[in-house]
């Protein structure tokens, strides 16, 4: 076993782990970095202390990892599933794989978990409050199975972690959307696409962080943020229809629930998640008042409006 002190990054090939991955390496010069994932790696991460693996999340892997590391922290970014499959096979995966790993952190005496939730966990539906706390429940496995892995692991490492916070720091964090060049994820897609319906009947309100800073929320949760549940946004929101127009994507103005009828009949209008619809109607706007007691002041370098001029694409 290597008994340099080691810092895991699981679901290490995406693009926020990759700024992850960066700034930990340069920062933690000390600490060897491992990244792993069933993917291969987006960028290239060129430092010394920095290793990657590809490899298929499986028991007798995560075993043989922890085998040959010393882990002080690890950071599960990813879900553990295996690539297709249907809903309930990666949640099965997911839920067995992600308490392997909790097993294996707590037997090898890791000191700290850190889990990238979402804040999807709370569904986007009519009676939410106007800011949403750390205990609000979990409600968006109710309608859509699709969230039903997300939500699920979120409520595992949260009961694990407040069986378990006398031996292991666990973080568990529900940012809001996350989005900037690296980020190839659902509202993302909606944003810089053209030709997407954007409801006239509806004009959500919501919450956008860039990706740097939240790779450096990331980084500071490390040593800063205690045991807990955490929200994580900046101080401003915006509504839907002002994102689409500063990104500046040509749109179809359209009554929701036609959207809803129609894109059943013509997939090619709507390929999003079926939970995001919803996303697109109510507003589901998390409170951040609890994590900001322990990251920086300054640690939000983007404002909402800059996060989202960085995505403008021209006209076709």
């Amino acid at each position: 076993m290597n008994k340099q002190p080691s810092i895991l990054i699981i679901g290490a090939a995406g693009g926020l782990a990759n700024i992850l991955c960066g700034i930990l390496s340069k920062r933690r010069s000390e600490c060897r970095v491992i990244g792993i994932d069933t993917r291969a790696l987006k960028n290239d991460i060129d430092f010394e202390n920095f290793s990657f693996e590809r490899m298929r999340y499986t028991r007798r892997n995560f075993e043989k990892l922890f085998r040959e590391n010393k882990f002080d922290a690890i950071y599960q970014l990813g879900r553990l599933t295996p690539p297709g499959g249907t809903i309930e096979q990666r949640l099965s995966f997911s839920l067995v794989n992600t308490n392997k790993v909790l097993e294996l952190a707590q037997k090898n005496k890791v000191k700290k978990y850190i889990l990238l939730s979402s804040y999807h966990v709370y569904g986007a539906l009519a009676d939410n409050p106007v800011f949403i706390n750390e205990d609000f429940p979990l409600r968006a496995s109710i309608k859509h199975s699709e969230l039903r892995d997300v939500t699920e692991v979120d409520a595992l490492c949260t009961n694990w972690m407040w069986k378990n916070q006398d031996s292991i720091e666990t973080v568990v964090l529900r940012p809001c959307n996350i989005i900037g060049p690296q980020i190839d994820n659902t509202i993302t897609k909606y944003l810089t696409s053209h030709m997407t319906p954007v409801p006239i009947d509806f004009n959500p309100i919501l919450q956008f962080i860039h990706e740097y800073d939240m790779a450096n929320i990331l980084f500071e949760t490390l040593d800063k943020v205690p045991t807990g549940v955490y929200n994580v946004a900046p101080d401003q929101t915006i509504s839907l229809q002002e994102a689409k127009k500063i990104i500046g994507t040509k749109n179809i103005p359209f009554p929701i629930f036609t959207v809803g009828v129609v894109s059943k009949v013509f997939k090619k209008l709507w390929t999003f998640p079926g939970y995001f619809l919803d996303f697109l109607m109510y507003s589901c706007v998390i409170d951040n008042s609890k994590i900001q007691k322990y990251i920086s002041k300054d640690i939000f370098k983007y404002d909402t409006k800059k996060t989202l001029s960085l995505l403008r694409k021209p006209l076709p």
